[in-house]
């Protein structure tokens, strides 16, 4: 009984060991992008959103789209959480694109989204799942990694250590960035959330189209400065990149506040 017990909990530590798939954002940066949108909605779009989700934040229903990654019967949004492009395209060229776009992406399911929630008819639990996932793609798309070049896998595949710690590039930017700093999201919105003004007129206005190219070209970088066979990440990475994260993270904030307010207050 005793070797069994011990075997299982040494598959345990290994699994826990192991550098899991990577997500969006983790759940951290989720709630840190959620709680700052919800200090930009408007009154009607703040009222709005209670209707539909109770007394849950933004902040808190932000993870929901990877939490029911667990449920087989909802692999199917697994597309929902990225999109990719052909390597360098101009801005002009990305729009062509997306003007014809037709795949299940971010893109296209962000789109559908917003159509289906401002429909006056739509039915609660529709509202409900369809608001959670407009929410989660929508600060996905802040996270360069998530819009990345075809063929790279969003830094997935790009294997690395975060200072000595098996880990890939997508995770360095989804959590380990992120869980550095060492704060709460709540503490890490109070040091972040200062936009001027101008910032928070462009993004809060900024369509889809800006926000994946923006994301894009940061992720191409990203991705270039990385080199070697599993290169260690640790202070140096985090001094040259966590301006560049907190920027991310509150753009994302006020992007999404900025489609929430164009959606409800109407």
């Amino acid at each position: 009984m005793r070797k069994k017990i011990s075997a299982v909990l040494l598959f345990i530590s290994l699994f826990c060991y192991l550098p899991m798939k990577s997500m969006a954002w983790g759940m951290l940066g989720h709630r840190i992008v959620g709680g700052i949108a919800e200090s930009y909605l408007t009154a009607k779009t703040r009222l709005a959103i209670r209707n539909i989700l109770g007394h849950e934040s933004i902040a808190m229903a932000s993870n929901w789209a990877d939490f029911i990654k667990s449920d087989t019967s909802y692999r199917y949004i697994s597309p929902w959480h990225y999109v990719n492009f052909e390597k360098d395209l101009s801005y002009v060229q990305m729009q062509d694109y997306l003007k014809k776009d037709t795949a299940t992406d971010a893109y296209t399911k962000l789109n559908f989204l917003v159509k289906e929630l401002q429909k006056k008819n739509l039915q609660k639990d529709k509202k409900v799942m369809y608001l959670k996932l407009l929410i989660h793609i929508a600060e996905d798309m802040s996270q360069p990694l998530h819009v990345s070049p075809v063929g790279t896998t969003g830094g997935n595949d790009i294997k690395l250590n975060w200072f000595n710690t098996p880990s890939n590039l997508h995770r360095v930017w989804d959590e380990h960035l992120i869980e550095y700093q060492q704060l709460s999201y709540t503490e890490y919105i109070k040091a972040i959330n200062f936009p001027t003004a101008t910032q928070l007129k462009t993004w809060k206005k900024q369509p889809l189209t800006e926000w994946l190219y923006d994301s894009y070209s940061q992720a191409q970088k990203i991705q270039a400065e990385i080199s070697g066979t599993n290169p260690r990440l640790s202070y140096e990475y985090n001094y040259n990149h966590v301006q560049q994260l907190n920027e991310q993270l509150l753009k994302g904030g006020i992007r999404l506040a900025g489609l929430l307010n164009r959606i409800f207050d109407k």
